[in-house]
């Protein structure tokens, strides 16, 4: 059976459009889209007027200049809570696993924990492994700090003063004000330290993740001690800050 195939030039037309004025940071004019699309004046000047009226284009009355409007930013936006944060950073995670050769966790605020929503383990015989859903302390380590870093600083404070601090190790941090200083900390510095705070032998590096549809989230690596040393912790540290950045780049 012959597959029936549509075409309709003026919407492809208008997404060159779209396309080539979202890679402009000033915007562009009717002659400069008609130069660069090889596309008739007159039909850039149709399509510009249509996507103005609907508010999908601004134009600058000075300039005469077309840049994105409210109407395109809301449907990014809607298309963005369809998106799933799991599936965006799968990939950024396995490629993060092979550079630093240890286990990389995603997990996001869950009340007064962590959840774990992915893990990609480390190729080692000796790993630190936990599977999706499992669930973590907030008030410990360097995840929670990170997580607390992208909520109101009162509402941390207060969660802080109503759960204390409970010792998981003889590093762990129990002071209060310090434990809310850590978490200023990772917040100006972008990731935070987990020096066998949790577990003893293990040490962690985490880093906020900031996703439209997605709740307070953190990429970290975990390792023992004996791998996780001092040169590679400032390795690791570069690396997760890098994946996160192209994780919250998606899509460009």
């Amino acid at each position: 059976m012959k597959k029936i195939t549509y075409s309709a030039p003026s919407v492809k037309k208008a997404f060159k459009i779209l396309y080539a004025i979202s890679d402009s940071s000033d915007g562009l004019g009717i002659s400069d889209l008609s130069k660069k699309l090889k596309i008739g004046k007159s039909t850039v000047h149709g399509i510009t007027t249509a996507l103005e009226e609907l508010g999908v284009l601004v134009r600058d009355p000075l300039y005469k200049r077309y840049t994105a409007g409210y109407s395109l930013l809301e449907l990014c936006r809607a298309a963005f809570t369809k998106i799933d944060l799991k599936d965006v950073a799968r990939k950024p995670m396995e490629k993060l696993m092979v550079k630093v050769g240890e286990t990389v966790f995603l997990g996001v605020l869950n009340g007064d924990h962590v959840t774990i929503v992915d893990t990609v383990e480390s190729r080692n015989e000796m790993k630190i492994t936990s599977p999706p859903g499992t669930r973590l302390p907030l008030l410990a380590g360097a995840t929670g700090r990170v997580l607390l870093s992208q909520i109101d600083k009162e509402k941390s404070r207060e969660m802080v003063q109503k759960k204390g601090l409970v010792r998981f190790t003889s590093k762990t941090v129990t002071d209060q004000k310090q434990f809310l200083r850590e978490i200023e900390k990772a917040k100006g510095q972008g990731y935070a330290m987990d020096d066998e705070e949790y577990i003893p032998g293990v040490r962690a590096v985490a880093a906020p993740l900031v996703f439209p549809s997605s709740p307070p989230a953190a990429l970290w690596v975990v390792g023992f001690t004996s791998t996780l040393d001092d040169q590679k912790v400032k390795t690791v540290i570069r690396e997760v800050q890098e994946t996160v950045r192209e994780i919250k780049e998606f899509p460009r």
